[in-house]
Formats: C-alpha cells, sequence, structure tokens
C-alpha cells in the first residue's frame, strides 16, 4: 500500500478558479512529496517556467486519452509482440532519460528526478518500461497514481515503437477490471492525437478527476 506523504503546507489554487485558456495558476512553492500530491489531488501540476520559476499547471483545455480510444495501428501491434515489458523495474532510469537534455522536451531537471522518485518510493509514482532482446532499456513512460487517475507524464524510445508499446501496456493496466479510470496527458499534443489523445474542458477534467479519485489503483 503507498505511504501517505507529509501535509502539503502551501494553499494551492483551486482549479476551477482559473481563467479559461489559463494554464497557470501559480508560482513558488516546492517540490516537498506532500505538495506534488496535493496538487495532482486537485488537477495541478508542476513545471518549471522558461525563467526557471516553478509553476502550477492546470491547462485548459486538457489533453487525456480515453482508455477505450487508443489507436492500434499493425505496426504497433507487431511492435507489442517484440519488446518486454515491466512495471516499476527502472523508474528512475526511466525518468532521466525521459529528461535527457537533448531532447527537445528535456525539462525534467534532477530536482523533479528526485521528487518523484520520492514519490515513487512512497508509492504514488509508476513506470512502465520496454526493454529489447538484449536486456537493454529501450523505451518507457512515468507517471502519477492515485486511485483512479494516472496522470502521464512524460515518455521515451531509443527503438522504435519501444514508448507506444508502454503506453499500451499501462493502458491495459488500466482497463483491465473494466473501471473508468482516467488517462491524463496534459496536452494533446500532435504526436500523443495519433495514440488516441483528445481535448476536454477544464471543468470537465476536474469532475471526471474527483470521480477517478475514488477509485482503486491498478498498481
Amino acid at each position: 500500500m503507498p505511504t501517505a506523504p507529509s501535509p502539503c503546507r502551501w494553499n494551492l489554487p483551486d482549479p476551477a478558479d482559473g481563467e479559461p485558456g489559463q494554464d497557470v495558476l501559480a508560482i513558488g512553492a516546492d517540490l516537498e512529496p506532500g505538495t506534488v500530491f496535493a496538487a495532482y489531488c486537485r488537477g495541478l501540476f508542476p513545471m518549471h517556467l522558461d525563467t526557471g520559476e516553478l509553476a502550477w499547471w492546470s491547462p485548459d483545455p486538457r489533453g487525456v486519452i480515453p482508455l477505450d480510444g487508443l489507436r492500434m495501428t499493425k505496426s504497433l501491434r507487431a511492435s507489442c509482440r517484440r519488446y518486454e515489458v515491466t512495471v516499476d523495474a527502472a523508474f528512475t532510469d526511466v525518468m532521466t532519460a525521459c529528461g535527457d537534455e537533448r531532447r527537445p522536451q528535456g525539462w525534467i531537471t534532477p530536482d523533479f528526478v528526485a521528487a518523484y522518485t520520492e514519490l515513487h518510493r512512497l508509492g504514488w509514482a509508476h513506470s512502465v518500461e520496454t526493454w529489447d532482446d538484449a536486456g537493454e532499456l529501450v523505451g518507457g513512460l512515468y507517471g502519477v497514481s492515485i486511485g483512479g487517475l494516472f496522470a502521464g507524464e512524460s515518455m521515451f524510445h531509443t527503438a522504435r515503437d519501444a514508448s507506444k508499446v508502454a503506453l499500451v501496456a499501462l493502458v491495459e493496466l488500466l482497463s483491465s477490471d473494466g473501471a473508468d479510470r482516467l488517462l491524463d496527458v496534459q496536452w494533446r499534443t500532435d504526436h500523443l492525437a495519433t495514440l488516441g489523445a483528445v481535448e476536454i474542458p477544464r471543468m470537465q477534467y476536474l469532475k471526471r478527476l474527483q470521480s477517478a479519485l475514488t477509485l482503486p489503483s491498478p498498481f
């Protein structure tokens, strides 16, 4: 069972009070486990601004992947047979690979790695890994799981379709018992759209979030 973090000592904003289209709702606070945990329960997540300041985001609209809407191509189905998939076997390695500064979205700084690794130790953050025949880590994703919410943070691959295979495995895990869990991907990027990501208004997301938080975790 996950271990409850220390209570958050900050007065985090309620995303329901945000202006339509306003993505950043607060600046400051910290990355203590209790702070980050409380933020996800409210529909927020942390990410640095270009200025280096720590900001708390609630995108409007929000990107989600419906568990029954994942797009599976014939080539992706073949790739699923090519890799071995594990869960929570290499959390920090996956997160570090996602934060490679050579990647266009290499925003995952050492303080983020430390914070989410601690959440993982407490049982609130998880990774899905893909491995090739030689036993090399070639892809994966990580995120925060609270009840029926899985807030996907980032994914990486060094071999074809390796991150997509991790996503397929995650969706299978989240939907294994038929529960209406919420797979949050923050923004609907062009890449995620090819996998089935859609946009929903912030208020609809917050309503779904509160329902998802009452569900059991699949991890």
